[in-house]
């Protein structure tokens, strides 16, 4: 009898024992099952401009479709590294998203360089028609098996750029002896070279104060990037060049895009594609609105000669030996195409 009870109550032991063990580790399964992925988006976009704030709801979104299993976390004003050295952080494999000047993908493919070179495009919709084409998939493609760079967005506009200075500009003759703050890019350095200016590679938040102690003479940027930084504070000149398409990419690590599950990366494709919207429709609506507040602030606008401006810009397009041969011919071809079918 006495040996029954002993069986009895070592069998009870034991499964109290299992019972507390697998109790544990369900516990720890839902533990791990809540630890979100942490994301972190760095842009240089400061928080009153279109581009940020549609970035904002794109985190929101993303953070609540995925049931807290993805956190989005959006740094502006280039808090965490941007441009050149944000492009090195998702080529390492962090854990964050980068919101930036397609220029900066140039500097591993560089043929990205080409599609966004000066005076391509005449409206927004014929860039969003280009990124679409072979010839774009086939760059992405190959930043994607070769730098590890996997681009969910080449299209987030903030607007064409033009010249914001202290003095109007009309012609390339104008631009002469002027300092013209540029990002850390061939493209955009060569390009104001082209046009006749001195241009000064600098980070876009170092501006503000950069003009007023005399550094640069102005910077070139969207309507919505001058009134969205409080340019027109400091120069009231905006002299509309319209030399390059203000636009943004979307860049990802493989490395992290691999981590997350297909549904979260449907989710975030998904959540980039209705930012991307909501970015384009502010922009459209908020142009015309910019132009009156800034005139308000006492800026005056310039109409330029565009056309001796394409004619200083043409040697841009033979500065760049490691774009693929053949590839600005070919980009003429996808435009005659692309405004044929407009």
């Amino acid at each position: 009898m006495r040996k029954l009870l002993l069986r009895a109550l070592v069998v009870v032991t034991l499964l109290t024992l299992a019972a507390c063990s697998n109790d544990k580790k369900e516990s720890g399964k839902a533990s791990a099952a809540a630890e979100p992925k942490v994301i972190k988006i760095s842009t240089k976009f400061v928080d009153d401009e279109q581009t940020a704030i549609s970035l904002k709801k794109v985190v929101k979104e993303v953070n609540e479709k995925s049931g807290g299993s993805l956190e989005l976390q959006l740094f502006t004003s280039g808090v965490l590294p941007i441009g050149k050295d944000g492009m090195e952080q998702i080529v390492a494999g962090s854990d964050w998203i980068l919101v930036d000047g397609v220029n900066f993908l140039g500097d591993y493919v560089p043929d990205y360089n080409a599609i966004t070179g000066p005076f391509l495009y005449s409206s927004f919709d014929e860039y969003f028609a280009m990124t679409q084409t072979d010839l774009v998939k086939e760059m992405n493609q190959k930043i994607e098996e070769e730098n590890g760079i996997k681009v969910l967005s080449l299209d987030w506009v903030f607007g064409f750029r033009s010249m914001m200075t202290n003095k109007p500009i009309k012609t390339p003759a104008d631009m002469e002896g002027l300092n013209i703050r540029v990002p850390t890019s061939q493209l955009y350095t060569y390009t104001i070279e082209a046009m006749g200016g001195n241009p000064v590679a600098m980070p876009y938040p170092d501006t503000y104060a950069a003009i007023q102690q005399g550094v640069i003479d102005g910077v070139e940027g969207s309507i919505m990037t001058y009134y969205g930084t409080q340019q027109y504070e400091n120069v009231k000149e905006y002299s509309l060049t319209n030399h390059l398409l203000g636009v943004s990419a979307v860049s990802i690590s493989t490395k992290l895009w691999d981590k997350l599950t297909e549904t979260e990366k449907t989710i975030l494709v998904d959540a980039f594609e209705m930012g991307r919207e909501d970015n384009l429709k502010e922009t459209l609506a908020a142009e015309g609105e910019f132009i009156d507040l800034l005139k308000a602030e006492g800026v005056v606008f310039n109409e330029v000669d565009s056309e001796a401006f394409l004619k200083a810009a043409a040697p841009v397009y033979t500065r760049f030996p490691q774009w693929t041969p053949g590839i600005y011919e070919r980009i003429l071809t996808e435009l005659e195409k692309i405004k044929a079918a407009q």
